[in-house]
This record gives C-alpha cells, structure tokens and sequence, in this order.
C-alpha cells in the first residue's frame, strides 16, 4: 500500500525523468510568459493548446485529447492541471512541482474553477485558440470561472515560439536528417508495380530508424491522378508506367519538426510537367535568395509568386510558399498558424526564426511537382537543412 510520503517519493523520482530540455530552459520561458503577462495586466495565463504548454514545460503525451491547462501566474511557480491518468506522464516530462488533477466522470472546467481559486486569481488571461477546447468545454469554463475577470491572452506565447533557442534549433537540425532518410528511402522506392503503401512503410522505415519520433501528421504519399489531390495519403495504390508521385514528411526529433517534400515521375514526365516542374524549382529559389533578417515574411512569398505568374502557372498554386516550423503535436506538423510566408504578412525575419516552403505547382486531379527545403534564417541569409536534390527524380 503506497502512503502520502512513499507517493511524493516517487513523484520526486519522476521529476523531468523524460523532459527535453534541462530545467533551466523551462524556467526561462516561464518568466517570459510572466513578463508578457504582466503587460496585459492580469493576474495570470491560462493555457489549453498541447503545443504552448509543451514549449512552456516540455508536457508532452499521447493523452492531450483530454483537458489540460497550465496556469502561469505573474510571480510564482506555474500549476499544470490534468487528466488523473496523464499525472505520471507529466511528471516525467516536466519539470513542474505543482500538478492537480481531475478524474474521469469529474467535469474539468469545474476542477479548473477550484484550482483557480485556490490560487486566488482574480483576472485571468486565456489562450482563445486553443485546438482541444470544443465549444461546449469553452462555454462551461467560462460559466465556472464567472466570478472572474476573463481577458483575450491569445497569441502571447506563439509570438514567444517565433524565435527558435539554440536548443530548439538542434532538435530541428535532428529531425531533418530524420526527414531526408524518410525521403531518401521513399525515393528508391519508387518504380512501376510498388504500392503507395510500400512507399509509406519505407519512408516512415527509415526515417523512424535514423531517429525520428512521432510525427504531428501522417506523410503526405500520393500516386498517379491522386498525386494531383492536395494533402492525399496512401490508399494501397499500385504505381504505373507514367505516373507522378508526390512525397512529403515531416520527421520529429523531442517535438520539433522538419519537413521535406519531393516529387518523382515513373517513366518520363510530360513537357508540360517538365515545365512546371523548372518553374517550381526557381520559385523556390528566388523565395530562399531573399530571405535575411529584416525583411518582410511577405517578400519571399511576392519573390516566388512572379517567378510562377510570368511562367502562366498563377491557377497552379494559390497558396502561401512557406509557414513556420517548430514544436508540433497531431494534426499539423508545422506552426502555419503562427506565421506565413504570404502577401501582406509585414512581420519581419529574424535570425533563428524556422520555416518550412514547399514551392508546389497542381494540375489538380492529374499530377503535382515541385520540391520543398525547411530552413533556419541565419545573419545573413538561410542554413537549408536538407542536402537532397531537389529536381524531379526519374525512376
């Protein structure tokens, strides 16, 4: 039988066991989101979304479909609230002293409600975008916390992810080497009769192999007409004479991500193909020769969109050339909704900043091409993290 004493033994034990950076880069980022904080003028953040309390405390699991919430105070030490059976978990993987926990049948926004209290808040900032908080939860939390004043903290700690550490940058530089494994694997696959599903197996294979933990999102593998279908998936079918092959993942090494994206054809590529495919290449690479601290997130994105307007092929791509790159937890790989590469995003560049551009050009429903580098923005320009070439591999 456990007493309180042999408990709190074991929980010490447990302490940051599996946390993925030392306690002092925790701490560090908890003080930042103190000082932004105090800014807003409230007594505390509160924060939902798996991907802000990973960067916050290193939290991370399989079990973030059930409520979590990590309380920073302004002055303090900051209390993580979870499902009873993730309590383990999250010892492991933080460094936090303090954990509550809710039980199954127990209604979280109410076990919310009393830790706030506890703690005698009295205004409270609050993350509104957070992924895992449905509509109903949002509503009952804001009725259990009615005694409360409730201010918009959202965006506070993805403005604090922008900039990567030095730590951070590592463990990308880690999972790219993941990702070009996965890709290289996948490249030497390819050939007429090998299933979209043996692609897949052997790109996850390898990159798993080289070290890749779990990835936020399945690899994009798509084959033949379906190649041409943005963000398809394997689904068993068989490679033909004549068809392209699209290829994209992103690898994991504590979290963070790099993704990769490459493009094949079985046989010989159609002209047009041929055509688009040269097109995407230098759209990509007049979207990495701008790319410096300092300028605008819009200019690489402008910079690859004249390249594609002046060869006709504006219908072929009608997105943004690149998003940002960092933590990640299911269902993205990437921080898309942190920062873009596009028109009008006037944010500029900094040096440590990560994005992923993935320069793709569709004939939608019959092929895609093109090729895709994450990249670290550096003092002068960017590292490229891939050394894979990036034209159009003939198998």
């Amino acid at each position: 039988m456990h007493t309180t004493t042999s408990l709190l033994a074991e929980a010490t034990a447990l302490r940051g066991m599996d946390a993925v950076f030392p306690a002092a880069e925790f701490d560090a980022r908890i003080r930042k989101i103190q000082q932004a904080t105090v800014r807003l003028g409230t007594d505390a953040l509160l924060l939902t979304g798996p991907e802000n309390i990973f960067w916050a405390t290193g939290r991370q699991t399989a079990g973030y479909f059930a409520f979590q919430a990590l309380i920073v105070p302004v002055s303090g030490e900051p209390v993580l609230l979870v499902r009873q059976l993730e309590a383990t978990g999250a010892q492991a993987s933080t460094w936090v002293e303090d954990i509550r926990v809710w039980q199954d049948g127990e209604d979280p926004a109410l076990a919310l409600a009393n830790v706030v209290a506890d703690l005698g808040l009295k205004s409270i900032s609050i993350e509104r975008n957070g992924w895992f908080v449905s509509l109903s939860l949002g509503e009952r939390i804001a009725d259990a916390l009615k005694d409360v004043r409730l201010h918009d903290g959202s965006g506070l700690v993805e403005e604090l992810r922008v900039v990567k550490s030095q730590s951070e940058l590592a463990a990308i530089r880690h999972a790219a080497r993941y990702a070009q494994a996965g890709m290289v694997a996948a490249l030497e696959t390819c050939r007429a009769g090998v299933s979209e599903n043996e692609l897949a197996s052997a790109m996850m294979a390898a990159a798993i192999a080289q070290g890749s933990e779990a990835m936020a999102m399945e690899p994009l593998i798509s084959s033949g007409p379906r190649s041409g279908v943005p963000h398809a998936t394997w689904r068993r079918r068989r490679l033909e004479g004549g068809d392209a092959v699209f290829l994209e993942l992103a690898a994991s090494h504590d979290r963070y991500h790099a993704a990769l994206m490459r493009a094949a054809w079985i046989g010989n590529p159609p002209a047009e193909a041929r055509h688009m495919m040269d097109t995407a290449l230098r759209a990509l690479d007049a979207a990495l020769a701008v790319m410096r601290p300092g300028v605008p997130c819009s200019h690489p994105h402008d910079a690859a969109q004249a390249v594609i307007d002046a060869a006709g092929y504006t219908a072929a791509f009608r997105k943004r050339i690149g998003y940002s790159m960092g933590a990640a937890f299911a269902p993205d790989w990437g921080e898309g909704g942190i920062l873009s590469l596009f028109s009008g995003v006037d944010r500029v560049l900094e040096q440590g900043m990560v994005f992923h551009l993935p320069a793709t050009l569709r004939s939608y429903g019959n092929y895609t091409v093109g090729a895709s580098e994450t990249v670290i923005v550096t003092g002068n320009g960017v590292e490229i993290l891939s050394e894979l070439p990036r034209d159009l591999s003939i198998r």
